[in-house]
């Protein structure tokens, strides 16, 4: 018959708890491989969220510095010496600090990053508020990241109703005079965007010829990476010189391979397909075994080996695309409550989809590779 059902699909519904158990481990193992690369792409991508917002083509941080949460400050006349390379537009000191946020609903503070910028240069995107550098100009005014975290109050919503946002940050009163996108990461819950002055203001014990960051926009046609190193070279032992691309890179190499954030992500979805492929071999071997004496018969009739592989290797596709569906459901749905309720960039890419499917295919059929060893044992000089 050309519409004939395959003996493979007829072997797993004969056993319809036996189909249910392992579709429902293997959809475990994809939800487990599934959130684990995702919650590590989560926090690369949440990590350079800052990087990737700079208005900037190459960057001068202090060589002490290892992360966007522990940056060093180094001396502001550095960037200066920069403004001086032939190629250079424009420089812009950028400073970078930690301070407490007073919910103005229910009082509680919290910790969140403040970013001083010069009002005179666009050194950040924000497209949430137009005229924003003329906001921050005015005394203790400072722009909110609209997608912060939930604990830190309603404040995108009470701005947008027209209501006016007043708090403490770090003791100051300060008013909210905009929103701004940036979003949280692994080292803060949310932001402040505020003027350099402002910033000052917020943490007087700040030296002003000290700054965290400092942005070099280049003319056009100039070799961004030529003329960075040659700063590098030019300038003194207590700056770094990179372009912003390799700036992001510093920051997520941080958190891969100098944090054990990454490696427990890893093994995380290691273990998922591990869990998964001793499942499937579980039930495979269990399969094979019940169907031992048939299995038995057939080869007295001339089945050779090859036709029982092949008969196992089609179980294990099926379950593999039976268990992935349900598995990707789940995670797709687990995904939309994580990114809304952390504001982490958390979402599925066809990327992360395709590998950890490939990874299911093959966690299933490496368990059905080690099960078609039982049927060499289907001898029917022995069975029969």
């Amino acid at each position: 018959m050309i519409f004939a059902i395959p003996l493979a699909w007829l072997q797993l519904i004969r056993e319809r708890i036996r189909l249910l158990v392992a579709i429902a481990g293997i959809a475990f193992a994809v939800v487990l491989m599934l959130m684990q690369f995702g919650f590590r792409d989560a926090l690369f991508k949440a990590a350079v969220r800052f990087h990737e917002s700079l208005n900037t083509d190459i960057v001068l941080i202090s060589p002490q510095s290892t992360a966007l949460i522990a940056m060093r400050s180094f001396p502001r006349r550095r960037l200066y010496q920069a403004a001086g390379f032939e190629g250079v537009a424009s420089v812009s000191p950028l400073y970078l600090n930690f301070g407490l946020w007073r919910n103005p609903i229910n009082k509680r503070t919290r910790q969140l990053m403040v970013i001083g910028v010069d009002p005179m240069a666009v050194s950040i995107a924000v497209s949430d508020t137009p005229h924003w550098q003329e906001a921050i100009k005015l005394a203790d005014h400072v722009l909110f990241d609209a997608q912060s975290r939930a604990e830190f109050g309603p404040i995108p919503e009470l701005y947008r109703q027209g209501e006016e946002i007043t708090t403490e940050v770090s003791g100051r009163k300060i008013t909210v005079a905009g929103l701004f996108r940036m979003g949280a990461n692994f080292g803060a819950d949310g932001n402040l965007l505020t003027s350099d002055l402002n910033f000052l203001r917020l943490f007087p014990e700040r030296n002003p010829g000290l700054i965290d960051v400092g942005l070099v926009r280049v003319q056009p046609g100039v070799n961004t990476k030529a003329l960075a190193r040659r700063m590098n070279a030019a300038l003194g032992n207590d700056v770094l010189v990179m372009t912003r691309e390799e700036f992001a890179e510093f920051e997520r190499s941080y958190w891969e391979k100098s944090t054990s954030i990454g490696f427990i992500f890893s093994l995380g979805a290691l273990m998922g397909f591990i869990v998964g492929s001793v499942i499937v071999y579980q039930i495979l071997y269990t399969d094979v075994t019940d169907h031992l004496a048939e299995y038995a018969t057939l080869k007295a009739m001339g089945y050779r080996d090859v036709f029982f592989y092949g008969l196992v290797m089609q179980e294990s596709l099926i379950l593999s695309c039976m268990g992935y569906i349900p598995g990707f459901i789940v995670s797709f749905l687990l995904y939309l409550l994580i990114a809304n309720a952390t504001s982490l960039p958390v979402w599925m890419t066809v990327e992360r989809a395709s590998l950890v499917f490939t990874l299911t295919v093959l966690m299933c059929t490496l368990s059905g590779a080690i099960a078609m060893r039982r049927i060499q044992a289907a001898d029917p000089a022995d069975i029969f």
